[in-house]
This record gives C-alpha cells, sequence and structure tokens, in this order.
C-alpha cells in the first residue's frame, strides 16, 4: 500500500515503473537468435512506459542536487487511476508541478498555446495547467497560499528546444535548465509556509489511495530491463555497422582483386566478438 509515514520516501517513476513492469510481465522472453541480433526486449505497447521512467528518472536525479531548503516529492497519486503528478517541489521560490517529457534527439517547438515535437501537436500545456490547479486546490483547502503552484514542463535530452512565444501559466524548460531557473526564484515562501506546504504534501491522506509493490524491487527489476534493453541497442547498432561494411568490403573487393581474404578476415573478428558477447547476455 501508499506510505502510511511519508510521501517523500516515493522514488522517481514509481508509478510508470509498476505499470511497465505490469505490462512487461506479459511478454515472451526472447529466444537465443532474438537477443543475438539485439531484438528489443520491449514490447511496443511497453516502450512509451520505458521512456517515460527514463525521463523521469533523470529529472529525479537532477531535482536531488537542489539545495536543502528544497523539499522534492515524486510519483504522487493524482487524480483517476494510474495517473500521478511526475514531481513536485517546494522551496523558497513557491511550489511547482513538473511534467516530465522524454523526447529524445526530437526538436520541441512551444508557442503560447501548444508544444509541437517533430511537428506534431501535443496537448502538453493543458495537462500541465490541470495538474498544477489540483495542487493549488489541494493547497487552499488547507491553507492560505500567497501564490498558486506553477506548473513546468521539463524535457529530457532534446536536440532543440525554441520557445516561439511564452505560453501564459506554463514554463518549458530542459532538464539541464532545471536545477538553475528553481533556484534563481524570487522568495515568496516564509520558512513557516513551506514547514506547513511540507506537512501537507508529506501526508498520504492528501494524496489518492493506491496499492503499490515494493519499490525497491520494482527499482531493481527495471534497472535489469534497463540493462537488457541498452544491450540489445549496442546489437542493433554493431549489425547496423557490420551491414555497411559488408556492402563497402564486397565492393572493394570487386574493384580490387585479391582484397576478398582482408574481408572475410574482417568479418570473422566481427562475429567472434558478437558471439563472446552473447555468451556473456
Amino acid at each position: 500500500m501508499t506510505d502510511p509515514v511519508s510521501m517523500r520516501s516515493r522514488r522517481p517513476a514509481q508509478l510508470v515503473i509498476d505499470e511497465l513492469l505490469r505490462q512487461h510481465g506479459a511478454t515472451p522472453p526472447r529466444s537465443a537468435f532474438a537477443r543475438f541480433f539485439g531484438v528489443s526486449p520491449l514490447a511496443a505497447d511497453s516502450v512509451s512506459w520505458y521512456l517515460g521512467a527514463t525521463g523521469e528518472i533523470e529529472v529525479g536525479r537532477i531535482l536531488a542536487q537542489l539545495p536543502p531548503e528544497w523539499t522534492v516529492f515524486h510519483a504522487l497519486p493524482i487524480g483517476t487511476k494510474n495517473t500521478d503528478l511526475d514531481h513536485l517541489v517546494v522551496g523558497p521560490g513557491g511550489v511547482f508541478t513538473i511534467n516530465t517529457k522524454y523526447h529524445s534527439g526530437k526538436t520541441v517547438w512551444v508557442g503560447k498555446r501548444t508544444v509541437m515535437i517533430n511537428g506534431r501537436k501535443h496537448p502538453y500545456l493543458r495537462a500541465a495547467e490541470s495538474e498544477a490547479n489540483k495542487v493549488t486546490k489541494l493547497i487552499q483547502e488547507r491553507m492560505p497560499l500567497p501564490a498558486p503552484a506553477r506548473p513546468l514542463i521539463v524535457v529530457v535530452d532534446p536536440k532543440s528546444l525554441t520557445i516561439k512565444e511564452r505560453p501564459e501559466m506554463v514554463t518549458v524548460l530542459t532538464a539541464q535548465q532545471l536545477r538553475r531557473w528553481l533556484t534563481k526564484r524570487p522568495a515568496i515562501l516564509s520558512s513557516q509556509d513551506l514547514a506547513q506546504l511540507v506537512e501537507i504534501f508529506d501526508n498520504p491522506a492528501s494524496w489518492r489511495q493506491e496499492s503499490a509493490g515494493d519499490p525497491g524491487d520494482a527499482r531493481l527489476r527495471f534497472e535489469a530491463l534497463h540493462a537488457e534493453a541498452r544491450s540489445a541497442h549496442t546489437r542493433r547498432v554493431v549489425w547496423s555497422l557490420a551491414g555497411t561494411l559488408a556492402i563497402f568490403g564486397a565492393a572493394w573487393a570487386l574493384v580490387m582483386g585479391g582484397g576478398t581474404a582482408w574481408f572475410v578476415s574482417a568479418l570473422t573478428g566481427l562475429f567472434g566478438s558478437l558471439a563472446v558477447g552473447w555468451r556473456g547476455t
């Protein structure tokens, strides 16, 4: 069940990892052949959960570096079933809800009313505003609040982030910008405000009650799956390079003549390395 003592003990991506592992449990194990050629251990339906967990863990790592006067909460159950608040941060500069988006290598464009990823619109602004409004309401039912919660969208590892026009309520940042941006906010909360807010957020009764497994065990299982996925990716890259080498090697052998022995030797060495790695998988 939800920790009856403290919500601060919750880990980044806790709910996302639980759902990922639930879905992955129905995925058949890969054959030796599939592992050898780098077939991903993730089913198509699991990829978005896996990437979401990866992004939340990275942002959680960055938030852990905030100064001690800041308090961070992760994976808070809010709203309907299976939805959560990725991160909630409270410090001298205010209360901030963080919606993490993992878009590695993609172009992110932000306008006043929309966010586009590689040219496609996504309803991120509306979702971020809704999360902040829920937290603001939660606080106002328990104490006076100098300012409403501010919604942030934090993009992990984008190719580029272009702010064409700033949204009215939501701030969009990269993960690399997050810590500095938070610590540069002017102080608006007193030490008494901070203590009262942390007490509210830390109380499990403030949030949706839910069943959950052991977060430590889930994190270990995620790390094992993460290692499998990275290994599979590396194998796919190697096989892609091997295919390129085969094409150019064949062309070289045909043009130069006598190059066949070198080509065969190179491929034999490459396949031998792959075989050694496969036995260790």
